[in-house]
C-alpha cells in the first residue's frame, strides 16, 4: 500500500488549521504517517498550501488568494480563526512545507489546487519545489479534481499520480490509464461496495474522503478501501 490507513487532511484540519505547518507537525505528533495537502499558487506564481480561491474562510483577510504575492504573506494571519492558539500561523510555501514533512519523516499527497491560476504554471511550481526539496518519490503521491492539471504533471513528472473524483465517473478507467494513476480518490459518501470492487479489481489502491467516524473507516476498509482521508487521528485508543 502506497498511502496509510488514515491519512491527515489538509494537515489535521480537526485539530489545527488547515494546510499549515502546525497542522502538519500536530500530525505527526498524533502518529501519523501520511497527511494530504492543497498546493495553488499566489499571484506572483509562488506555490502556497492553500485550498480556496478567496481568503475570507481561513485567514484575517478577504479578497482573492491571487491578489497576494510573496511579498505580502507577512501580514496574513491563517491560524486565529481555527483558535488563539494558532495566532499568527502563516499561510506556508510549497517548498517550507515539503522540507518540513521531509523532516519529519511523513508521506504525503500533493493534491492540485488550480483556482483559476494556470495550470501549467502550477504544475512547473510543484514539480520544482519538489526537485528542490529532494523529496524522496516513495512518500509522495500528487492528485487533482482537475484532470487537464493532472494530463500536463503526469507528462512532466514521474511521481506517482492519483485521480480525484467527487463521483466514479463512467470513464474513470480511460482517465486513469492516460495519467498513469497509481490510484482512485472519491467521496466516501457517495461509493458502493460495487464500485470497490471495480476499481480493486482493476489494480488500483483506493482511497476515500473524508471520513470522521471510526466505525465508517472501519467499514470502508473492511469493503476494500486501501485508505481514508481524516479530520482526526482516527485510533481505537
Amino acid at each position: 500500500m502506497r498511502m496509510s490507513r488514515i491519512i491527515g487532511h489538509r494537515g489535521l484540519a480537526g485539530e489545527a488549521p488547515e494546510n499549515t505547518l502546525a497542522g502538519i507537525r500536530l500530525a505527526a505528533e498524533k502518529g501519523m504517517k501520511w497527511v494530504e495537502v492543497d498546493v495553488t499558487l499566489l499571484g506572483d506564481g509562488t506555490s502556497v498550501l492553500f485550498h480556496d480561491r478567496r481568503l475570507n474562510r481561513t485567514t484575517n483577510k478577504n479578497g482573492r488568494l491571487q491578489s497576494l504575492t510573496v511579498s505580502g504573506l507577512e501580514s496574513v494571519d491563517a491560524g486565529s480563526w481555527f483558535s488563539e492558539e494558532f495566532s499568527d500561523e502563516k499561510i506556508p510555501l510549497l517548498k517550507e512545507a515539503l522540507q518540513l514533512i521531509n523532516q519529519l519523516g511523513l508521506g504525503v499527497n500533493l493534491e492540485l489546487k488550480t483556482n483559476g491560476c494556470s495550470e501549467s504554471g502550477l504544475v512547473e511550481a510543484v514539480v520544482n519545489s519538489i526537485a528542490e526539496v529532494e523529496f524522496p518519490k516513495d512518500r509522495l503521491l500528487v492528485s487533482s479534481f482537475n484532470y487537464r492539471a493532472l494530463v500536463r504533471f503526469s507528462d512532466r513528472s514521474d511521481i506517482p499520480v492519483g485521480c480525484l473524483f467527487e463521483r466514479l465517473p463512467l470513464n474513470w478507467r480511460k482517465k486513469a490509464l492516460r495519467v498513469n494513476a497509481v490510484s482512485i480518490h472519491f467521496n466516501s459518501k457517495r461509493t458502493s461496495k460495487r464500485q470497490i470492487s471495480r476499481v480493486k479489481s482493476a489494480g488500483y489502491e483506493l482511497y476515500c474522503y473524508t471520513v470522521n467516524s471510526l466505525m465508517v473507516a472501519r467499514q470502508l476498509i473492511e469493503d476494500g478501501v486501501d485508505g481514508v482521508f481524516s479530520d482526526y487521528p482516527l485510533s481505537d485508543d
